[in-house]
């Protein structure tokens, strides 16, 4: 047990070099050569520089302090501690990290510079840590009322990038704001995977067989529970089970295939999934090695 809490250890604090890395250098290679403004606290801490000349790393320490103090009282004190850390990490690659200036196309500087801002920020967070104070008003928020990280950093950085746009340009400010759109979804695809799950509720009187098609064809989970139908208060009743599973985007076609094939006037629901765990996910992983379903 104690050396897998130290693999575990080892093995986030090497992600999570490897996230300042990439985030450094969608900074230092493409963003901050080209006049490109940057978001969160860094953002923050290059317009104090453009205005009283103060060193950006040390701003960047600055400024992040109030979000880690909102961290130690609202988020676990190991994500603070880490976080700090890599704040300081960060701050110092930024300082004294060289990578030269590999474009000056304004476009690729935005696809680019977003794409290695975005992996190095989700995969810090993935690994317990944030790159800059800013994140962990979106992590708070993702806990407190599930609204995406990404999205959290972006709304944050178009308040600044409103007051870029007064500061120094109008044209900066849509670059940037360009570059933290390519930030945000490659953060949320780092932080959340790139599989997509959907939920899909079944109504059938073909119920037994369409369980069965399921577990065989598609090799997923699922759950049942009682359902009754009939006409009025006074109608019929026929009891019936409710079919509910959650499966990959990339198989729905194949599971209206196979559920068509049964009964073609069975009533389905579909619903997006923003987050699985346990039976589903656990199966996906342990279906190649041929292990018995089970349920949700």
């Amino acid at each position: 047990m104690r050396h897998s809490k130290s693999y575990n250890f080892f093995s986030e604090l090497g992600q999570i070099s490897v996230g300042i890395i990439l985030a450094s250098v969608g900074l230092k290679a493409f963003l901050l050569p080209n006049g490109f403004m940057d978001g969160g606290v860094t953002g923050i801490a290059l317009l104090v520089n453009r205005l009283i000349g103060l060193d950006i790393s040390m701003l960047l320490v600055i400024f992040s302090i109030p979000f880690l103090v909102l961290g130690f009282y609202t988020v676990s004190k190991s994500i603070v501690v880490k976080s700090i850390l890599s704040i300081i990490s960060f701050a110092l690659l930024i300082h004294f990290g060289d990578y030269g200036t590999i474009t000056d196309d304004k476009l690729l500087i935005s696809i680019f510079g977003g794409l290695c801002l975005g992996a190095g920020i989700g995969i810090a967070i993935r690994n317990g840590s944030v790159l800059d104070g800013s994140e962990i008003l979106g992590i708070y928020l993702n806990d407190k009322f599930g609204l995406s990280i990404g999205k959290v950093i972006l709304m944050f950085n178009i308040i600044l990038f409103s007051i870029t746009a007064l500061v120094v340009s109008v044209e900066i400010a849509l670059y940037s704001i360009l570059t933290y759109i390519v930030t945000a979804k490659v953060t949320d695809l780092t932080i959340e995977g790139f599989e997509d799950f959907i939920g899909v509720t079944i109504v059938s009187n073909d119920y037994a067989k369409i369980k069965k098609a399921i577990m065989i064809e598609l090799g997923v989970g699922l759950t049942t529970y009682k359902g009754s139908k009939g006409f009025g208060s006074t109608g019929a009743q026929q009891d019936f089970d409710i079919i509910h599973t959650v499966i990959n985007r990339i198989d729905i076609k194949k599971m209206h295939r196979v559920i068509e094939e049964i009964d073609e006037n069975a009533f389905i629901i579909e619903f997006d999934v923003n987050n699985v765990k346990g039976g589903v996910l656990r199966h996906y992983l342990d279906k190649k090695k041929g292990k018995t379903l089970g349920a949700l």
